[in-house]
């Protein structure tokens, strides 16, 4: 926007050099800053120092793996209840039956638990099952202690 250099400017010494035409900016290890000022014709005047951007990070290449919910591998607890020991131990001993066969063995450990503790009414006498559930169940079903499962009977009361 310049046509003609100010004669107030001692542009032979080579300090200030007025940029007419586009040109490379020189790289030399560490940010690139320049002021640009305005002088208006009424007197007012304007500067802003400009800083060149941070370098952006680089893409990665293939998308981040993402975790498997930590259910997948955690425990997943069963819980079963019934309104007395033995329906509670049938209820075990169905359970148990049809996660050893063919529907069982494909379904999802995660899937049986959210069904068992969300859809079904909690009952007087209870049992959680943790960890390995075939064996659990089957230790529920038989009415004996076994690592990995916790059993018992409500306790009526207010909270």
């Amino acid at each position: 926007h310049v046509d003609e250099p100010s004669p107030e400017v001692d542009w032979a010494s080579g300090a200030v050099v007025l940029a007419t035409e586009a040109r490379d900016w020189p790289e030399e290890g560490r940010v690139r800053r320049a002021g640009v000022s305005s002088f208006g014709i009424s007197g007012t005047n304007a500067h802003v120092i400009v800083e060149e951007a941070p370098e952006a990070e680089a893409e990665p290449a293939t998308e981040p793996e993402v975790p498997a919910p930590s259910f997948a591998s955690d425990v997943v607890p069963w819980v079963l209840s019934g309104k007395s020991v033995a329906a509670l131990r049938g209820q075990a001993e169905r359970l148990w039956g049809w996660l050893a066969g063919d529907a069982g063995s494909a379904a999802s450990l995660a899937d049986v638990g959210w069904s068992l503790a969300s859809s079904r009414a909690a009952l007087e006498d209870r049992a959680v099952v943790l960890g390995d559930h075939v064996p659990g169940l089957s230790a529920v079903a038989g009415g004996v202690p076994a690592a990995g499962v916790v059993s018992g009977r409500e306790v009526g009361g207010k909270t």
